[in-house]
């Protein structure tokens, strides 16, 4: 048995390809219960931060991806203990077989671990959301979705710019001398964007709407749902969903309705001509009523035939 163990087969032992397998397939059948664990643990250091912490959806957002990230660094680290054969090791197109393996298992590493940084932030925002509702004040919910989409946005970024330096072994200040030559051009193409990203930032700090708020800009009347970073979300009337770019919602003479302080309402009666007069007597006796009430302000009544 020893023997076969010790037979070498593509510059590794038997042995050697038998212990990675069986750490790769433990992992792999144990990844919920570990990732489950480990999330527990962490979950120990949230409580102490936020008391009213829901541990089940703390495990359900953050334990898959921490899973994925955990078998896949197991993998890569099980697999870097092998030697790679040389008679598997080809240049495709200028790069070795052995390069493209370790390129590709870096990036699905560092995406793995941007996942895993996603879903924390989602948790922390949704935390965040649950505080944000127990306070009438409906701009705290407009902070933290939008922040929520401003560090994802940064998050998936450096994701990006992870994956060139380390998987693809690019140089980011070149890069980024690179990209400062077509500069302009980019400014030019993402102009809309930038301006409703910008517009973003002068609803969240000079608020003329918050969540929730009903407002008419252009066409569109409804409640507001949800500001993005690059457009403000609508429920009409007609339960119509208005996807409203940022940069109108800025530029455009925006009414919001919520803050009005009166309403006018236009009351058109029309009695029948048979209505006896001691009725409409009391009509009138019941409008008067009504139009003396303090919260109304002006009102004015017009007879005509």
């Amino acid at each position: 048995m020893n023997d076969f163990l010790d037979t070498i087969f593509l510059d590794n032992t038997v042995r050697s390809y038998v212990i990675v397998g069986l750490v790769i397939l433990i992992v792999l059948l144990l990844r919920r219960i570990i990732s489950k664990y480990l999330a527990g643990l962490i979950f120990k250091i949230v409580q102490k931060i936020w008391t009213d912490v829901d541990r089940k959806s703390f495990s359900d957002m953050v334990a898959q991806p921490l899973g994925f990230f955990l078998l896949v660094l197991v993998t890569i680290i099980s697999l870097h203990k092998l030697t790679f054969p040389d008679i598997l090791d080809v240049e495709v197109y200028k790069y070795t077989t052995k390069e493209i393996i370790h390129t590709a298992g870096t990036i699905v590493l560092i995406i793995s671990f941007i996942w895993l940084l996603l879903r924390t932030i989602d948790f922390i925002a949704l935390l965040l959301e649950r505080k944000a509702d127990l306070t009438p004040d409906q701009s705290d919910n407009q902070l933290v979705v939008f922040f929520k989409d401003f560090f994802k946005a940064g998050i998936a970024i450096i994701g990006i710019l992870m994956v060139l330096r380390i998987g693809f072994n690019f140089s980011i200040g070149n890069l980024v001398t690179g990209l400062s030559i077509v500069t302009a051009a980019i400014a030019l193409a993402t102009r809309e964007s930038l301006e409703n990203l910008i517009a973003s930032f002068i609803i969240l700090f000079d608020k003329p709407f918050t969540l929730g708020d009903l407002v008419k800009v252009q066409h569109v009347t409804g409640t507001v749902e949800k500001i993005g970073l690059r457009s403000t979300r609508i429920r009409t009337d007609q339960k119509t969903f208005v996807t409203v770019p940022n940069k109108q919602m800025v530029d455009s003479i925006l009414d919001n309705l919520t803050l009005r302080t009166q309403r006018k309402a236009e009351i058109r009666l029309e009695p029948a001509l048979l209505t006896p007069a001691e009725i409409l007597e009391k009509l009138i006796e019941e409008i008067k009523k009504i139009l003396f009430r303090p919260q109304i302000e002006e009102a004015s009544v017009f007879l005509n035939d």
